[in-house]
């Protein structure tokens, strides 16, 4: 009987561990096959057949549709590069240049994954549409009220995530640096 008992407490405890590992990294993410360069963090196995399990179950908890390895990489930013959340109240300049891309995009979400609501509809900048000075860089100002230049409208959330998406680039499972990737900084400049 006292078998049985062990035997079975054992049991319910692997399966309270399994499932509640298994809740953590589905909801939290892994840094499995991570590429963090910066701010940003890209994982450019989960558009190929050698994805990890828990990029795998990751993406089918959110139904995302990564991007495949022979297009391109999508990194995200939950955080500026001193590590302060990204706040909808603050101001927070994307600045700088993007590693060789034929096309990017640049998208504006909530922790949750969807377009943060605002009046102007805007969601994001495209590479052919962002405003450059001379020498190629640009400067995006993500702010809750109207901003000169390339302003992305927060609606004054308080925690959002931007995701930079390259499209036919160099970059992917072999990247390991700024120096072979140069990221846009990212930097929060005041709150109100």
């Amino acid at each position: 009987m006292r078998l049985i008992i062990i035997t079975l407490t054992a049991l319910l405890l692997a399966t309270v561990v399994g499932v509640g590992a298994t809740w953590m990294t589905t909801t939290r993410g892994t840094d499995i096959g991570a590429l963090t360069i910066g701010a940003w963090t890209a994982r450019p196995r989960t558009g190929t057949a050698d994805v990890d399990p828990y990029s795998r179950a990751t993406i089918v908890r959110n139904g995302e549709l990564p991007i495949g390895t022979g297009d391109g990489v999508a990194f995200t930013a939950i955080a500026d590069d001193k590590k302060k959340a990204l706040d909808g109240r603050c101001d927070v300049v994307v600045s700088g240049v993007t590693p060789p891309a034929r096309f990017w995009t640049l998208t504006l979400y909530d922790r949750k994954g969807h377009l943060v609501a605002n009046s102007l509809q805007r969601y994001g900048f495209t590479s052919q549409e962002i405003v450059r000075q001379s020498d190629g860089s640009f400067e995006i100002r993500i702010a809750s009220r109207s901003r000169a230049g390339n302003w992305l409208p927060t609606g004054g959330i308080e925690r959002y995530a931007l995701m930079l998406r390259l499209y036919d680039t160099p970059v992917g499972v072999a990247t390991r640096t700024q120096r072979d990737a140069p990221m846009p900084t990212i930097t929060t400049v005041g709150c109100s």
